[in-house]
């Protein structure tokens, strides 16, 4: 019998790509809620107690209301906001983070999607921070460009509406008060103590991302250098499939000008990691679709490995 699927919240950027990616699958059945019925309380229980796995593209506060409406414990949830994120109890949705991470999204009914922003910036730092080579105190900076598919619906009509001035036209920083929503999940998956400086930035552009860190070596709590570096995030990410270490920069793989495109993985659910530096320091960029390994991509994977698809 195929596992059924329901999306509680698929009006949103995340819910309708997660649609669109399922719409066309032959090996689950995609459980629809009448439009009138969208926000039934009745109506949406009754399709989440009856479906195998929910997704929940929901704002924090309606998605732990969803989650209270489960009554049958077969169901398995999850959860694409950030209500979950920094919850021990729920497991972190990034198969390829550590060796034994796939096997605990497997086994578990409970599964928090990464942010988009978070995603680039633990797939560089954790692996790091967990293998003695950045300390837990590092005072780690990270910029993170992003195409304004990000920013939901309502900046996309925006974007794509009638410009009447020019400030959409360039890059735009955001966040600039350095309270991310994206900083608790960061610090709590990688085990940073010390909040990060992160400050994140949109473009003018539909998808794509871009996630950079800087470290300066001799402040590392091992002898390495950029190329050391390189060699263990190639180590740490040997064999799997959509997290990929390019060559070190300048041998091949990237722009030989040392440019970094941030849609180089649109419409894919890759995510490209690039090492360069030097002795003194290191800079590591993550380059993945925002839509993709940073949201319904990353959440359809942990789909397939909850059921076995």
């Amino acid at each position: 019998m195929k596992p059924k699927i329901f999306i509680d919240g698929k009006e949103g950027t995340t819910g309708l790509q997660i649609f669109e990616r399922l719409g066309g699958r032959t090996d689950i059945e995609l459980m629809v809620l009448e439009e009138e019925l969208r926000k039934d309380a009745a109506a949406r229980k009754e399709m989440i107690n009856s479906a195998d796995l929910v997704f929940l593209c929901l704002p924090d506060d309606a998605a732990r209301e969803a989650v209270k409406l489960v009554e049958d414990p077969k169901v398995k949830i999850i959860d694409a906001s950030t209500a979950h994120r920094t919850d021990p109890s729920w497991v972190y949705g990034f198969p390829e983070l550590f060796r034994e991470q796939s096997d605990n999204i497997k086994a578990s009914k409970r599964v928090a999607n990464p942010g988009c922003h978070a995603t680039g910036f633990i797939s560089l730092t954790a692996p790091l921070v967990t293998g003695g080579v950045v300390s837990k105190d590092y005072p780690v900076s990270c910029h993170s460009l992003t195409g304004y598919s990000g920013g939901g619906k309502k900046l996309i009509a925006e974007y794509e509406g009638e410009r009447l001035d020019g400030r959409l036209n360039s890059c735009r920083e955001y966040a600039i008060s350095l309270s991310h929503k994206h900083i608790p999940e960061m610090m709590a998956v990688t085990g940073l103590k010390r909040k990060p400086l992160f400050f994140p930035i949109i473009g003018d552009y539909y998808a794509g991302m871009t996630t950079t860190v800087g470290l300066h070596n001799d402040m590392l709590e091992k002898n390495l250098s950029a190329k050391d570096i390189h060699e263990f995030l190639s180590d740490h990410y040997a064999g799997q499939k959509y997290v990929r270490v390019l060559p070190f920069a300048g041998e091949g793989n990237i722009d030989p000008r040392g440019i970094l495109e941030s849609n180089r993985n649109v419409g894919t659910n890759y995510l490209d990691i690039v090492v360069s530096g030097n002795e003194e320091q290191t800079l590591l960029a993550s380059m993945f679709d925002n839509l993709g390994k940073g949201a319904s991509g990353a959440a359809v994977q942990n789909m397939e490995l909850m059921l076995g698809l």
